[in-house]
């Protein structure tokens, strides 16, 4: 639940923030919504009769098929890689809920065109968790937990965060109460354990990604710029690695990138926050090339291949160097030596794959 939303990328509308439930649902921290899940049958469309502008919707569909699809990546990076988060692990119940409430108020009223009304619906199911496993569908309603009703209304994010966040702390199976098609139903849903850490997407064309030490954000410059799924994945691994490690606490960073996180994540971003380097300090060589080390774990015990994985950072650098100030190379600019480590990792994980070794670094 945003818990679960964030702002939007794309020049399109942007989600209001609401109270993040302590150990969130859907990806462990503050999280997206979706209103499309790839694979599922799109959110109920009522009448268009309302005097709603048809870019809204256009533009809240296709947001949301780029938020579902950072999602749909990170999901085995965040649920595979717990004993390299450390003590960054938390429980999860794994989907998303939002009411017409959840969105900013110039967006009320497509969002209730597209089917969502004073309840809390499920619009995003994790694949790998207890959620999915229990059965839990985008389009369900949900009307209690543990017994207790979620209220519908304006504050319905909010009372089911206060219902829901002492429990993932306490519980592993939780009791939902939900109505699918207008029919009660009553589900038990195992926790998940996963790396605890929100995901954003930033609105801006710059091609860069950023961590605070508690989420990660990829710009909708990168999105662009990667060519496919495994692409991204090295992307999002890298900053779940960054987070991992502590690097953004370690440079003192945490600030100065969680404004830049905040600032992104809105419909209008302050884009001269974004001169230079938008004063975030480029990262040493060391601490970088340790993130890459730990990242290519992530992403082998994830099942992602990870044989391209020095090929795309080249790239990367070589389309948008050091020079581009608030691209990803001037905050990451040790390129050779990163390349050096990167493909020394390939090779070691290649042998321990060989000889059934545990994959750690």
């Amino acid at each position: 639940m945003h818990a679960l939303l964030h702002r939007v990328f794309h020049s399109v509308p942007t989600f209001k923030y609401a109270a993040c439930i302590p150990v969130a649902l859907f990806l462990a921290g503050c999280s997206t919504v979706s209103l499309d899940t790839p694979g599922s049958s799109p959110a109920p469309v009522v009448s268009t009769s309302t005097n709603v502008d048809s870019s809204q919707l256009a533009a809240l569909r296709t947001l949301t098929a780029e938020q579902d699809r950072l999602y749909r990546v990170a999901d085995p990076l965040l649920t595979r890689n717990v004993p390299l988060c450390r003590g960054n692990v938390r429980n999860l119940i794994g989907f998303s809920a939002v009411n017409k409430y959840s969105f900013s108020s110039d967006y009320v009223a497509a969002a209730q065109v597209l089917g969502f009304g004073e309840a809390l619906q499920i619009t995003g199911v994790l694949s790998s968790s207890g959620a999915a496993k229990a059965g839990i569908q985008k389009g369900d309603v949900l009307r209690s937990v543990e017994g207790k009703p979620v209220p519908p209304g304006p504050n319905a994010e909010r009372e089911a965060s206060a219902l829901l966040g002492p429990l993932v702390g306490q519980l592993t199976r939780i009791k939902l109460g939900l109505q699918r098609n207008g029919k009660d139903i009553n589900l038990v849903v195992p926790l998940t354990e996963a790396c605890g850490f929100g995901l954003k997407v930033g609105n801006t064309s710059a091609v860069n990604a950023y961590n605070d030490g508690q989420r990660m954000l990829i710009t909708r410059g990168m999105l662009n710029f990667v060519r496919n799924d495994t692409e991204l994945a090295y992307v999002v691994a890298k900053e779940l690695a960054h987070n991992a490690l502590r690097h953004a606490v370690q440079q003192r960073m945490t600030g100065t990138v969680g404004g830049i996180i905040n600032n992104l994540s809105s419909m209008n971003p302050d884009t001269s926050m974004l001169n230079g380097t938008g004063g975030v300090t480029p990262m040493p060589q060391d601490l970088d090339a340790a993130a890459d080390t730990l990242s290519l774990y992530m992403l082998t015990r994830a099942g992602y291949q990870i044989d391209d994985a020095a090929a795309f950072w080249q790239r990367l650098a070589t389309q948008y160097p050091a020079s581009v100030l608030n691209g990803y190379t001037a905050i990451h600019p040790a390129t050779a030596y990163r390349l050096s480590i990167i493909n020394r990792t390939v090779a070691d994980i290649k042998s321990k794959l060989s000889s059934n070794q545990t994959l750690t670094p």
